[in-house]
């Protein structure tokens, strides 16, 4: 590596939680290597607060109102190429606020785990020579990641890869990393085997997650079906719904088998410590549920790159779409109680899980624009968080 330690910049979004934790999940990597100048800029939030929420509110409000449009405007735009006049509008945004912190960190590479291509085109004008990386966070490519600027992307599946080449990406500017997750799923949470001892062992687990911020529709319903029978324990996680959480907690806060928690920094413990999974199908809790080996349902997926994520994971074998409450405690049912069937969707998993996106990104960084992969420091990965507590 050059003597003189590189400075990183990382773009991210704060729509639901994912980017966020993408970005973390890579900052960590980098300083477990001794790289300690990294910055983390919410680009849009920054630049356009009033925007940003705005947008913000219509995104998250778009799963429960008209989903439909969302999806619509999704698959318009989903194959545009770079220089459409409308992506070319949108990267516009943040404009301002980028240079101020290109002038101010001066940064030696910047990595984008959002799809705001502002950048390419600023830095083509200056003729600056700063590498710039996307780091896709979901298992569908969409035109808004792909721009001829950008030297090099990381992506979660070979069909991605596949994809974007028909698209007039280079093979060599593709790795297929995997989605960075935080380390603690990288190997069995010390913690996960006396939480396990507090739940009911002659049950299955289900773990129903509805989103960072709880906007998975059908909880209560779900909820009700898996409880009555008897052959489940539900672990609930409501995100930052406070409402969600208010409503579950009445209706099943007495139940032995029902589990409540609201935002929670324990992901991989609880996945762990569960037999599957029922969520949202965003990119990144599907690879944490793929790195703890979870068998996937997925909820009424909302049109758009949630769906397209939900449909590759089952073509693969992996996952399993229900529209309804009993059809999915049906479909459950015919997994978990089948032994083969169990084992054949383990090994589909095995052939897609890639806990290690993070390590394999930074160290392609750092052998690819500075030299060589620095020395891990172990002390400082991971992080340390609140106890969970089943009552």
């Amino acid at each position: 590596m050059n003597a003189k330690a590189p400075k990183i910049m990382i773009l991210y979004a704060s729509y639901g939680d994912g980017h966020l934790r993408v970005s973390k999940a890579v900052e960590t990597c980098f300083r477990s290597k001794g790289i300690r100048d990294i910055i983390l800029i919410d680009l849009l939030a920054e630049a356009h607060p009033v925007l940003n929420e705005l947008t913000k509110f219509i995104y998250l409000n778009s799963f429960k109102v008209l989903p439909a449009v969302y999806g619509a405007a999704y698959k318009i735009t989903k194959d545009l190429p770079p220089g459409a006049s409308f992506l070319r509008a949108l990267n516009f945004f943040g404009t301002g606020k980028l240079k101020e912190a290109l002038i101010q960190h001066e940064p030696d590479l910047v990595i984008h785990t959002f799809p705001q291509m502002t950048l390419p085109d600023m830095i083509r004008k200056t003729g600056r020579n700063l590498p710039l990386v996307n780091i896709i966070t979901d298992f569908d490519v969409h035109g808004r990641w792909l721009h001829p600027g950008i030297d090099r992307y990381y992506v979660a599946t070979e069909d991605m890869k596949r994809e974007m080449g028909k698209r007039g990406v280079s093979e060599d500017r593709v790795l297929v990393s995997g989605i960075p997750l935080r380390s603690d799923f990288h190997h069995i949470n010390e913690e996960t085997a006396s939480f396990h001892e507090k739940l009911e062992p002659g049950k299955k687990t289900v773990l129903l997650m509805a989103g960072a911020y709880g906007v998975m529709q059908g909880n209560r319903d779900i909820c009700k079906t898996l409880l009555t029978g008897g052959k489940y324990q539900v672990l609930a996680v409501c995100g930052r719904n406070e409402e969600l959480h208010k409503d579950l907690d009445s209706l099943f806060g007495g139940h032995p088998d029902f589990h409540l928690f609201g935002f929670v920094q324990e992901v991989a413990l609880l996945m762990q410590a569960s037999d599957c999974i029922i969520t949202k199908p965003g990119g990144i809790t599907l690879s944490e549920s793929l790195a703890c080996r979870l068998p996937i349902f997925l909820y009424r997926p909302v049109p758009g790159q949630e769906l397209n994520n939900a449909r590759y994971l089952q073509q693969k074998g992996i996952a399993v779409i229900a529209e309804d409450p009993s059809s999915l405690c049906r479909e459950m049912d015919a997994l978990l109680l089948d032994r083969e069937r169990l084992s054949q969707v383990k090994s589909e998993i095995e052939n897609l899980r890639k806990p290690d996106a993070a390590e394999i990104i930074v160290n392609d960084i750092m052998g690819k624009w500075f030299g060589a992969t620095a020395r891990k420091a172990p002390a400082e990965i991971g992080s340390a968080h609140p106890r969970l507590v089943i009552h």
